[in-house]
C-alpha cells in the first residue's frame, strides 16, 4: 500500500460525529470543492449521521465517495441519493492476484464489478459543470502496475462492454513499490513506459472516449 502510514500504521485521530460535520462546513466556508470521503466504508454510518447534521446547517458541497471498489451492495443502496460522485479503484482482473496482494481478498474483481455497475446506476457517466470541477458522476481509476498484475487490459475491455463508452477512466502510472512490495520481486519496481502505453492504447482500441492520461509524457516521448 502507497498509503502504508495511514492504513498499516493507524495514525490519525478520533473524532465525534458533530465534529465531522463541523469540519464539512468549515470546508465549504474556505472554499473546498467538495467533500471527499476517503475509504469511508467501515464508517459509513456515522459519516452519513454526519452528512445529515452538516445539510441540515447549510452544506451543499457534492458529496465524493473515493473507495477501493471492493464495496458491499447493501452499503452501496443506503447511499443512492447521498454520494454525488463515486471514485473506485479497479485494481485486479484476477482473483489470485487479488487474494496475494490484497490481504486474501480473493473476490475483489466480482465484488468490483458489481459495485461499479450500482454507482453506474446512481449517478451515470462523469460530466465535469462549465467551469471544469466536477459535481456528479462515476470516475474510475486503475493502477497500471509492473508484469501485468492488475489485468490492465482486461479491466479496459470490461470497462468498454459493461459501461457507456464515455465513462471516465483515469488510468493511473504512479505505482511505486514501497513497504512489503519488496516481499514480491515482480512487483518490487515502477513501470516501464511499454508497460504503460499498452493499456492506453488498448483502452483507445476499445472506443474509450474520456481517459484521464496520467502518463502522458511517456507517450509524448520517442523511444529509441
Amino acid at each position: 500500500c502507497q498509503n502504508w502510514q495511514i492504513s498499516q500504521l493507524g495514525l490519525g485521530s478520533e473524532r465525534e460525529i458533530d465534529e465531522l460535520a463541523k469540519m464539512m462546513l468549515r470546508l465549504q466556508e474556505v472554499g473546498c470543492h467538495n467533500i471527499n470521503l476517503v475509504t469511508p466504508t467501515h464508517y459509513s454510518a456515522h459519516i452519513l449521521k454526519a452528512i445529515d447534521i452538516a445539510a441540515a446547517r447549510g452544506l451543499r458541497l457534492p458529496i465524493v465517495y473515493n473507495t477501493c471498489g471492493w464495496e458491499r451492495l447493501e452499503i452501496l443502496e443506503i447511499l443512492d441519493g447521498i454520494v454525488d460522485i463515486y471514485l473506485p479503484d479497479f485494481k485486479y482482473w484476477n482473483s489470485d492476484m487479488a487474494a496475494k496482494y490484497s490481504s486474501g481478498a480473493k473476490s475483489y474483481p466480482e465484488v468490483t464489478k458489481a459495485a461499479i455497475l450500482e454507482m453506474h446506476r446512481q449517478v451515470g457517466v462523469a460530466k465535469p459543470a462549465p467551469d471544469g470541477i466536477m459535481q456528479r458522476g462515476l470516475m474510475i481509476r486503475h493502477l497500471v502496475m509492473p508484469n501485468d498484475v492488475g489485468g490492465s487490459e482486461k479491466v479496459m475491455e470490461w470497462i468498454a462492454e459493461n459501461l457507456p463508452k464515455d465513462t471516465y477512466v483515469n488510468i493511473m502510472a504512479q505505482y511505486t513499490p514501497l513497504f512489503k512490495a519488496y516481499d514480491y520481486p515482480e512487483i518490487s519496481r515502477r513501470i516501464t513506459s511499454e508497460e504503460y502505453r499498452r493499456v492506453v492504447k488498448r483502452a483507445q482500441e476499445l472506443g474509450l472516449t474520456n481517459l484521464d492520461v496520467q502518463g502522458y509524457w511517456w507517450l509524448q516521448r520517442e523511444t529509441p
